[in-house]
């Protein structure tokens, strides 16, 4: 325990900082001229290359440690450095190797990231909080166990939001985590560290969290790939949380990747996989899917509580465009409207006030991305009754979805439950029953991309996400473009009228400076997600292929995509 808790939270940071640059500096350079084929390499690339004596996993981990470092000097995406302990076991892989001839598993010597929150022994979790930094873990996660009885190496933990609440990647301890693209903009949250590294190529592959799109938004942000599975599929034992025993909406453990192979990989050997320290994930191993010839998919650009940016419908239309001429029927859907969805979402989250999730900031300063959940949840009763009844002239969605947060009791919460319950059955009934599809092609949320504080007003972008942890779904993202301003200018169909959340619609795409900006955001990743049925997770991934191929290679994502213009 930290001797200065409940003083200053300062020197905290300080010393955390100070640890982490230490063991950064003295990082190994890699010195190999297989640099840029080791960083190019696929999940099966990789090990099939030391299999084949082309590179040791010492040579690769050391490829990856050096551009894990370069990583974090462009974004700061960095917390618990792991280097040595790394090293070490890819000494004794290589050994091992050297004297059987035979791989330790199907991921020997695959270098990984993890999400700040996720434990792995003798390393801090702090998820940002300065009260929990110097506790070092005692015992492994279990998807950390799982993949190291693999022969895959964890090399760094990533950063996160302050609480996990946010889609901006902030905290008081770490810092502030910039996309790769663009500095000036979020890498996205909560997952938002685990985003950047692996755009520039700082690991093989990554493991984060999604409660709410924290894999799928900064996947997107960062032109990666990420799979949110159905709950269940995957253990999060050992995964931290500032909520522990909230079950409303399931959190859930997923890959970030940086292909849809490497995704597919993770889900084949992961999914079912036994764990000694956690009974809780459903037996259900990976199921090869099998996919008629001509899929019947289904698409929407608005929500009804936010209207996409022209970027992301554009986006959405491509992908569209792209599986029509592979010979695939594509059929324009409204689901839904998902302002129901964030009311329940936002009703259970704010059950107690938000109080379980902030009592952990002791002398941190509140990130201002939370401000608005957070104080409105503890506004008095009639106040907040005279506030809702102001706003429902102007803005009736917004005005109900502040109504939803606020403390509750029992009897409040279980109606919310239920509510949650029925809508997640009526969106079975309006969109995979009545259309009889597939899957669904979705806009992530409204907008690419956020600049740094853009969350404290339009927290509600996330809605795009959040539907889908409301029902369950498993989800896929994936890069489709980028920001054009030739092709992604604003017109009267966003700037002349009203649509959903008035009040985050004027702030997106009307105010004097739109938060939605083509010219500034010129050149960032745009993605989309893959929906499929509760337990098709499989579907979904084989969904994600076809998708991928029929957007084709050109569009420059990928293993190696940033580090060459980095160059």
């Amino acid at each position: 325990m930290w001797p200065f808790h409940g003083l200053d939270y300062k020197p905290v940071v300080q010393s955390k900082r100070a640890e982490r640059a230490r063991l950064l500096s003295a990082a190994p350079k890699s010195s190999s001229f297989k640099q840029q084929a080791i960083l190019n390499s696929r999940v099966q690339e990789l090990v099939d290359g030391i299999k084949n004596a082309e590179w040791t996993a010492t040579e690769v981990l050391e490829v990856y440690i050096a551009q894990a470092v370069v990583a974090h000097e462009l974004t700061n995406c960095a917390t618990e450095v792991l280097f040595d302990q790394a090293l070490g076991i890819a000494k004794t892989l290589d050994q091992e190797y050297t004297s059987t001839k035979r791989l330790r598993g199907p991921l020997h010597g695959v270098p990984f990231s993890l999400k700040d929150q996720v434990l792995v022994k003798g390393y801090d979790a702090t998820v940002g909080f300065t009260r929990w930094a110097i506790r070092p873990a005692t015992s492994n996660a279990a998807i950390v166990e799982q993949l190291l009885s693999l022969g895959a190496i964890p090399i760094i933990k990533t950063n996160v939001p302050q609480t996990m609440f946010s889609f901006e990647c902030n905290n008081p301890l770490w810092g502030r985590t910039t996309n790769p693209y663009n500095d000036r903009y979020t890498s996205g949250g909560s997952s938002g560290g685990e985003a950047a590294l692996l755009a520039l190529d700082g690991a093989a592959f990554g493991v984060g969290t999604d409660s709410g799109g924290s894999l799928r938004m900064p996947a997107a942000y960062c032109g990666i790939y990420s799979l949110k599975p159905t709950s269940g599929r995957v253990s999060r034992y050992g995964a931290l949380s500032p909520t522990p025993g909230f079950e409303a909406i399931h959190t859930v453990v997923g890959p970030v990747a940086r292909s849809v192979e490497d995704l597919e990989i993770f889900c084949k050997l992961i999914f079912g996989r036994n764990s000694s320290l956690d009974d809780h994930p459903i037996p259900l191993p990976y199921r090869e899917p099998q996919l008629a010839n001509k899929l019947r998919i289904g698409f929407y650009t608005s929500d009804g509580l936010i209207k996409s940016s022209p970027a992301n419908k554009r986006a959405v239309e491509e992908a569209v465009a792209a599986l029509r001429k592979e010979g695939h029927e594509c059929i324009e859907i409204e689901i839904p409207d998902a302002t129901e969805a964030m009311e329940i979402f936002l009703g259970l989250t704010s059950a107690d006030g938000y109080e379980k999730m902030t009592s952990h900031l002791g002398p941190d300063p509140m990130d201002k991305s939370l401000w608005l959940p957070v104080y409105s949840s503890r506004i008095p009763g009639f106040l907040k009754k005279l506030a809702v009844n102001a706003l429902k002239p102007f803005d009736p969605k917004f005005a109900s979805l502040v109504g939803a947060i606020q403390k509750k009791s029992v009897r409040e919460y279980n109606h919310y439950i239920d509510r949650k319950n029925q809508w997640s059955t009526l969106f079975y009934k309006e969109v995979w029953k009545k259309y009889a599809l597939d899957g669904l092609i979705a806009p992530v949320q409204g907008l690419p991309q956020v600049p740094h504080g853009g969350a404290e007003d339009v927290g509600l972008l996330a809605i795009g996400t959040i539907l889908y942890n409301v029902v369950d779904s498993p989800v896929g993202v994936l890069p489709v473009s980028r920001v054009d301003p030739s092709k992604d200018q604003l017109d009267e169909t966003w700037t002349a009228k009203k649509y959903g959340a008035t009040i985050v619609h004027h702030e997106l795409y009307k105010a004097k400076r739109p938060l939605y900006d083509p010219q500034a955001m010129s050149g960032m990743p745009i993605g989309v997600q893959v929906v499929g049925k509760k337990y098709e997770d499989e579907k979904v991934v084989a969904m994600m292929r076809i998708l991928d191929n029929a957007l084709g290679n050109e569009r420059g994502f990928g293993p190696g995509a940033l580090t060459y213009k980095l160059e």
